[in-house]
C-alpha cells in the first residue's frame, strides 16, 4: 500500500486497495475532526486561562478509591500540573488535528494522539470511544497515510532521512 497513487488506471487495477485507502483516509479526517472539536471546546470554555481542568481532576479524584493508580496519577501528577496539562492537551489537540488534515508528520502526530489517550485513561477519563481511537492511532503510526494524501510524501522525498515524514 505504500506505493498507492491517485491514478484511475491504478485504482481500477487494485479496487480493494483503493477502497481501503479511501476509507482509511476518511477515518483519518474523522479522527482529526474529533481532535479539532476537542481543541475548540476547550478554547471556548476557557481551559487555557481558568482552573477548569483542575476542577475536573479534583471531581474525578473524589469519585475514585484512594490508592488506585488513577487516584495517585491525579493526586501527584495531574492536579499539581493542571494548568500546563490544560495547555499541552488543548494545543496538542490543535496540532494533531491540523497535521492530520494536512497529512504532515502523520505517524508522529498519531503517536502524540495515542500519548494523550493513554494519559486520559490514566486520569480515569475512559469511555467507549477510547479503544477504537487508540487502535486507529496505532494504525496511523503503522500505515503511510500521509504519503497517500498529504505533505508527508513530498517532504519525505526532500528529507529522506527524517523520521518525521516516513
Amino acid at each position: 500500500m505504500n506505493g498507492f497513487e491517485w491514478k484511475w488506471s491504478r485504482m481500477r487495477e487494485h479496487p480493494l486497495e483503493s477502497i481501503g485507502v479511501v476509507l482509511f483516509l476518511l477515518g483519518r479526517y474523522l479522527f482529526a475532526a474529533i481532535f479539532a472539536y476537542g481543541f475548540w471546546h476547550k478554547l471556548v470554555k476557557g481551559w487555557l486561562w481558568t482552573d477548569l481542568m483542575e476542577g475536573f481532576f479534583r471531581l474525578r479524584l473524589s469519585e475514585l478509591d484512594p490508592g488506585t493508580w488513577q487516584a495517585l496519577y491525579l493526586e501527584h501528577f495531574a492536579i499539581p500540573l493542571a494548568m500546563p496539562i490544560a495547555w499541552i492537551v488543548t494545543v496538542g489537540e490543535l496540532l494533531v488535528a491540523v497535521c492530520l488534515i494536512l497529512g504532515l508528520a502523520v505517524r508522529a502526530n498519531a503517536a502524540f494522539a495515542l500519548f494523550l489517550f493513554v494519559n486520559f485513561t490514566a486520569g480515569a477519563y475512559f469511555n467507549w470511544s477510547m479503544p477504537p481511537l487508540m487502535l486507529y492511532a496505532v494504525l496511523m503510526m503503522l500505515l503511510p497515510s500521509g504519503h497517500w494524501l498529504g505533505l508527508d510524501r513530498q517532504l519525505h522525498l526532500k528529507h529522506p532521512d527524517s523520521p518525521w515524514f516516513k
